[in-house]
C-alpha cells in the first residue's frame, strides 16, 4: 500500500466521510451523493459497532458528557452504515460515535443525528479504528489492538498506519509492543493504573509483572520505572538520584521524550545544559499535526 493511496482512501476520505469534506476532496467510489445530508434517527435504531477498538465507556465520562447533551445537544453527528444482518430494531451500525450514542441515552434523548454512509466491512472497520484514534481518549492498548487489526487483516505496514492516522512510526511501532506485556500488566494499562510509558519500560523484563505491581504499589514515575527495570536487567545497585551525573541527565532527557512521543504521537527531541536551561524540539510532517500540538497545549 503506498502512502499516497492510503492517504487519499482514509486521510481525506474519513474527513469527507464524518461530513467535514476538504475543498476538493473527493467521495469514496459507489458513494451516492444524497448521503451527505444529515438526519435525525430513532435512538434504538442504532447498534454499536463489533469492530470498536475502544472497548472501555468510562462512567464518569458518560455522566459528563450526557449533562452536556442534554445542555447543548450533540454537536457532532454520528456516522453510521446501514444495519447488516439481524439486529432487532436497529437499522443502523454506529461507525463512529459510540460514546456519543451512549451518553445520548443516558441523556433520555429520543433521537440522534446520523451521518448515512454505505460502506463495507473493510472500510467501516478502517474508519472506526481511525476516528478513535485521532478524535478519542483510546487507552493504550485499545490503540495498539487497533493497529493491530489493520496490519493483520488488511496487510498496512506501521509506515503506512503512521501515514494514514497522522502518528509518527515509532509512534505506532511502540504502542504494539505492548502487546507484548502478559495480560496482568496489560490489565494495569487499560484500567489506568499503568500508563503507555510506564509499560513500555517493561517490555524487555525478565518479570515484567512483578515490576508493573512495584511501579503500581509505590506510585512510581516512569523515569523511576525506568531505572527499576535496568537494575532488574544489569544486577545494578540502586537507581541514582536523577541529574546527579550527565548520564543521568541523558536517561531524563530520554524518559521526557517518550513521554512527550507517547502524549504527542510525533518525533519529540529534549536537549539541556547544566544551568538547567534547553529546548524541546517537535517534529511535524503536516499543518493538522502541528494544530493537534497547539489544541493540546491549549486544553
Amino acid at each position: 500500500m503506498s502512502e499516497d493511496s492510503s492517504k487519499k482512501r482514509l486521510g481525506r476520505g474519513l474527513a469527507a466521510l464524518i461530513g467535514e469534506p476538504e475543498a476538493g476532496a473527493s467521495m469514496l467510489p459507489g458513494q451516492a451523493p444524497e448521503n451527505r445530508a444529515d438526519r435525525k434517527a430513532p435512538i434504538e435504531h442504532l447498534r454499536a459497532n463489533a469492530n470498536n477498538p475502544r472497548r472501555h465507556f468510562d462512567d464518569s465520562e458518560l455522566d459528563d458528557l450526557a449533562r452536556s447533551i442534554r445542555e447543548h445537544g450533540i454537536v457532532q453527528p454520528i456516522l453510521v452504515r446501514t444495519a447488516r444482518g439481524g439486529g432487532g430494531s436497529a437499522r443502523f451500525e454506529i461507525i463512529a460515535g459510540e460514546r456519543r450514542w451512549r451518553a445520548a441515552q443516558r441523556a433520555g434523548l429520543h433521537e440522534v443525528p446520523v451521518i448515512v454512509r454505505e460502506v463495507d466491512d473493510k472500510q467501516a472497520l478502517e474508519l472506526a479504528i481511525i476516528e478513535n484514534v485521532q478524535r478519542a481518549d483510546l487507552n493504550a492498548l485499545e490503540e495498539a489492538r487497533g493497529y493491530h487489526q489493520l496490519i493483520e487483516d488488511y496487510s498496512y505496514s506501521q509506515a503506512d498506519l503512521g501515514n494514514v492516522i497522522g502518528k509518527s512510526r515509532s509512534h505506532v511501532a511502540n504502542t504494539l509492543r505492548l502487546l507484548k506485556l502478559p495480560k496482568a500488566v496489560q490489565d494495569f494499562v487499560s484500567s489506568g493504573a499503568l500508563s503507555a510509558g510506564h509499560a513500555r519500560t517493561l517490555v524487555t523484563a525478565e518479570d515484567p509483572q512483578k515490576l508493573a505491581e512495584r511501579i503500581v504499589k509505590e506510585g512510581l514515575s516512569v523515569r523511576q520505572a525506568e531505572l527499576l527495570a535496568q537494575e532488574a536487567q544489569h544486577g545494578e545497585g540502586a537507581p541514582a538520584k536523577p541529574g546527579r551525573t550527565p548520564e543521568a541527565k541523558n536517561a531524563d532527557a530520554r524518559a521526557l521524550e517518550t513521554r512527550l512521543s507517547d502524549l504527542l504521537g510525533l518525533q519529540v527531541s529534549v536537549n539541556w545544559s547544566d544551568n538547567g536551561s534547553g529546548d524541546i524540539k517537535i517534529r511535524y510532517r503536516t499543518l493538522e499535526q502541528l494544530e493537534g500540538v497547539c489544541r493540546k497545549l491549549e486544553s
